[in-house]
Formats: C-alpha cells, sequence, structure tokens
C-alpha cells in the first residue's frame, strides 16, 4: 500500500503562490489593455458598460472626424464668401465712380474686369476634400445642392445610437454656375443693369450706352 504524506507548510505556500501569480496575470492584463475591467470575468457589469462605453468612444472618434470635416467645408466657403464680399465693395466703388461725369468708363470698365476675375478665382479656390459650394455646375448629372453636415451623436433609452445632421442648400451661397439656365445663375455671375442717379445705364458687365 503507497501513502502519501502531505505537508500543510508546502500546501500553504503552494497556494500563496498560485495566488500571488494569479494576482501577477491580473497586473499583467492592465498594463497591458490598460483597462481595470478586461474582461468579462474581473467584473460582469462593469464590463458590459465598459464595452459600451468603449463602442461609443469609437463612434465619437468618427463624428469628431465628420464634423471636423464638415466645419472645415463649411469655413472654407464661408472665408471665401467674405473675400468675395470685399471684392464686390470694390466693384460697387468702381460703378459709382463710373456714374460720375468726366471719368474714363473704358479705365473702370478694365478695373471692374480684373476685379470680376478676382471674383471667379476666389470662388474656384474655395475647395476642400474635394467639395466647392461657391463655384458650382448645377446641370452636371453628379451635382446636388443639398449638402449634410454631421452635427451630433446620440444613444436612446433602448440603446439605439444615432448621428444628427445640419442640412445645407448650396445653391444659395453658390457665387457662380457655369449652368448655362440664367434661371440657375449663381450669385454674382447674374447679369446686374444699375442705373445711376444721372440717368446713365451701368451694367455688371460694362457700361451701356
Amino acid at each position: 500500500m503507497t501513502s502519501v504524506n502531505t505537508n500543510a507548510a508546502a500546501l500553504t505556500a503552494l497556494r500563496t503562490l498560485q495566488n500571488t501569480n494569479s494576482q501577477l496575470e491580473t497586473t499583467q492584463s492592465r498594463i497591458s489593455t490598460g483597462y481595470k475591467i478586461g474582461e468579462a470575468k474581473d467584473n460582469a457589469a462593469y464590463w458590459a458598460i465598459s464595452t459600451t462605453l468603449k463602442s461609443d468612444n469609437k463612434s465619437l472618434s468618427t463624428v469628431k472626424d465628420a464634423l471636423g470635416l464638415g466645419a472645415a467645408t463649411v469655413d472654407t466657403a464661408y472665408q471665401g464668401l467674405n473675400k468675395a464680399k470685399d471684392v464686390l465693395d470694390e466693384i460697387k466703388s468702381k460703378l459709382t465712380a463710373a456714374s460720375q461725369n468726366g471719368v474714363n468708363r473704358d479705365t473702370i470698365q478694365a478695373e471692374i474686369k480684373q476685379l470680376q476675375d478676382q471674383l471667379k478665382s476666389i470662388a474656384s479656390s474655395s475647395v476642400f476634400s474635394g467639395e466647392n459650394w461657391l463655384s458650382i455646375d448645377s446641370s452636371a448629372t453628379a451635382y446636388s445642392s443639398n449638402k449634410s453636415v454631421v452635427a451630433s451623436f446620440s444613444r436612446d433609452a433602448t440603446g439605439s445610437v444615432s448621428i444628427g445632421t445640419i442640412a445645407v442648400d448650396a445653391s444659395q451661397v453658390a457665387l457662380f454656375d457655369a449652368n448655362a439656365d440664367v434661371t440657375k445663375a449663381g450669385i454674382v455671375d447674374a447679369k446686374a443693369d444699375l442705373v445711376s442717379s444721372t440717368g446713365k445705364q451701368l451694367a455688371y458687365g460694362g457700361p451701356k450706352q
């Protein structure tokens, strides 16, 4: 008959080593992942919450990128419109000067032409990530004036996630439209006739006799 003699002290030491090893594994896991709750066995309830929060964090990161992209697109159009406004103020000043007697209207018209070219340059260069809201071609098959800018992220009581957006009608801010249909002209590429205080008719595209 074979008998096995157990040593109580040895068993106690073994249990201590096992417990220490388990604690070391837990610590190592926390260090490698950066999370106190790395697995469901650590704490099932907290792990479920943590998993949801991590999922939301990834979604928020995506929304943040989309917000940055949308903000940059809107800001590009905004900056372009501000520059265009300054040029239009100069054109207005030139037209006012052209209505006076004794001025060289040909010279003024040449200056207006340069300002018009500057306007077109501003509009055509207001591009971000392939989007240009100021210089468009509404007759193009792929063109749509309905733009959508990501604005928010939310989760309802059932856990469903939704992304909020802001709708923008880009046709309302377009300065130039390559479409020949005059009813769809941009803000500044339509011809504008002005009548001065002297009764002379001045055209945005040049003086009329």
